[in-house]
């Protein structure tokens, strides 16, 4: 290998935002603030998430932020601060680092992501379901 994942998110934590469990607890709730959950859909089905968070898959994430996609979505227009998170905040390094290079701002993470999260005793929600009764077109 050339360069590991360590390599990697060590290389992406030197580039971006990372706050504390406690500044992320503060954001939580603020308007200003999209927390982002980049965690598979089991994860979130098993584990619940950060309530109100926006779900976005880590493999969509490029193409949901960039308004030029197919697959935009306008919350990444929005001009909030976006708060990424993964389980152990690997994922959430690497996704902010790509989020920030292609000029999305501002972004951070937050340290030891959701696991610490839920060891802190913060809220948790189950994953919101989308309505089977919606009309398509």
């Amino acid at each position: 290998m050339k360069k590991t994942v360590k390599d990697m998110v060590a290389e992406a934590e030197a580039e971006i935002k990372t706050i504390t469990l406690e500044e992320a607890l503060e954001h939580h709730g603020d308007e200003n603030y999209v927390f982002v959950d980049l965690r598979d859909v089991r994860e979130l089905d098993r584990d619940g998430m950060i309530p109100d968070a926006f779900h976005a898959p880590r493999g969509m994430l490029e193409f949901w932020i960039d308004p030029e996609s197919p697959y935009h979505k306008d919350i990444f227009a929005s001009g909030k601060t976006f708060v990424f998170y993964c389980r152990s905040s690997w994922r959430s390094a690497l996704a902010t680092q790509t989020a920030q290079n292609m000029g999305l701002e501002p972004v951070c993470h937050f340290e030891g992501g959701f696991g610490a999260w839920m060891e802190a005793g913060a809220p948790v929600a189950e994953r919101p379901r989308k309505s089977k009764n919606k009309k398509e077109g």
